[in-house]
């Protein structure tokens, strides 16, 4: 992984098979689901965030507060030095948004486990049911860096400027408006179908391999500059959520190195829900 621009940001299967009983070291499975992932077995020693209680506020559409940010790694034993590695199911989507989040929060040390839950299952690797324990810590949070996230009104003012592009990183028949949202969500949909105007369709899933883990940083650089998406840009990216598009944050933030790169989390489900947003099909 020494080829990717920050390498230490992603660790594979094997180190955390090394480090999970380090002291200073946190693991944390976060799933849209835990009854049907983490509860049926996690990694051992693997604290629980669950992406819509946890990563979320619980009452109006946003992310969790700075405060409950600190409430729940406090909670989870992680202090400010504690490296955090973070995996999840569908292949990362929910840990991404997490670790964004961390980055938002300004958390240093925090890693992706390459390949997430499926490849660490595909590898019949050891998972236990027993939920681990540890003693509070005291978090402190910084101010959020709002320089790696992207809000409606900022997408809307910089829609055809050249040195701003957007990547919509869900399904192509989603981009095209044929179906409101995946099957397996089909209650997360939006009351138009379509991209934001000037978007390029690159879809999370070509940035990985079969097992979960991220291709070469020459296939991922190929695949985002063939479609227009070069360093020189600020990128916004986008999908339903925003728990998808953070996967493409991390591939052209971490590993590509983009020097500007922001995650539209509001994304297409309140993009297609605005009154006279312009819409393209």
């Amino acid at each position: 992984m020494s080829e990717y621009a920050h390498p230490e940001v992603l660790v594979s299967t094997q180190w955390v098979e090394e480090h999970k009983g380090d002291a200073k070291v946190r693991i944390v499975e976060v799933d849209y689901d835990a009854e049907q992932a983490y509860r049926q077995g996690h990694i051992r020693g693997a604290v629980l965030f669950e992406w819509k209680k946890d990563m979320n506020d619980p009452i109006k559409r946003d992310i969790v507060s700075k405060e409950g940010f600190e409430k729940l790694l406090s909670k989870a034993g992680i202090s400010n030095d504690t490296t955090v590695i973070l995996y999840g199911d569908f292949n990362n989507w929910f840990a991404a948004f997490a670790l964004w989040i961390f980055k938002y929060y300004g958390h240093e040390d925090v890693r992706l486990m390459n390949g997430g839950r499926k490849k660490w299952i595909e590898e019949k690797r050891e998972l236990i049911k027993e939920e681990p324990s540890y003693s509070p810590a005291n978090y402190k949070a910084k101010e959020p860096d709002e320089n790696i996230r992207a809000y409606l009104d900022y997408v809307r003012k910089n829609l055809g400027k050249k040195k701003v592009a957007l990547v919509d990183v869900r399904s192509p028949k989603e981009f095209s408006g044929e179906i409101l949202a995946p099957p397996e969500y089909p209650t997360e949909h939006a009351q138009r179908g379509g991209h934001i105007p000037g978007a390029k369709n690159i879809p999370w899933a070509q940035a990985v391999n079969e097992d979960g883990t991220f291709k070469s940083r020459e296939d991922l650089e190929k695949l985002y500059k063939d479609k227009g998406i070069t360093p020189d840009k600020e990128i916004i990216t986008y999908c339903r959520i925003g728990e998808r598009s953070s996967h493409t944050w991390f591939v052209l933030k971490y590993l590509l190195g983009y020097p500007k790169v922001r995650n539209y989390d509001g994304s297409w489900t309140e993009w297609g829900n605005m009154i006279r947003m312009p819409v393209e099909k």
